[in-house]
């Protein structure tokens, strides 16, 4: 029963990935990587805070939010980028940079105001 269950894993996790290299477009997969890098970093500041201290709080509060925000917008940008979204099929991608831009603007003023 365990053997089968790993096998079971193993080849779903196979066919996610081959269909997920064979089928994404590539501006999806550089969101994509720009997600994971945004969460990795907010993964980072949290370890590190965990293991040094966090006596400069807002800072802490202000990169980890920073981080978790942009990769928030990163993911919105990623579905309304999508072509196999019906959704926002009217909206053209040039539209839906300059929202992210905006939006990470907007983000990072208030992170920035939030430092003090």
């Amino acid at each position: 029963m365990g053997k089968s269950t790993k096998d079971d894993a193993q080849a779903l996790f196979h066919s996610l990935r081959s269909a997920y290299y064979s089928d994404t477009p590539t501006n999806l997969k550089i969101i994509d990587l720009y997600v994971v890098f945004a969460v990795s970093t907010a993964l980072i500041q949290v370890v590190y805070m965990a293991i040094v201290g966090s006596f400069p709080f807002n800072s802490f509060l202000s990169g980890v939010l920073s981080c978790v925000g942009t990769a928030v917008l990163a993911v919105c940008l990623r579905i309304q980028v999508n072509k196999e979204n019906k959704e926002f099929k009217d909206l053209p991608p040039e539209r839906a940079f300059a929202d992210f831009v905006l939006c990470n603007l907007v983000l990072h003023l208030v992170i920035m105001n939030f430092l003090g």
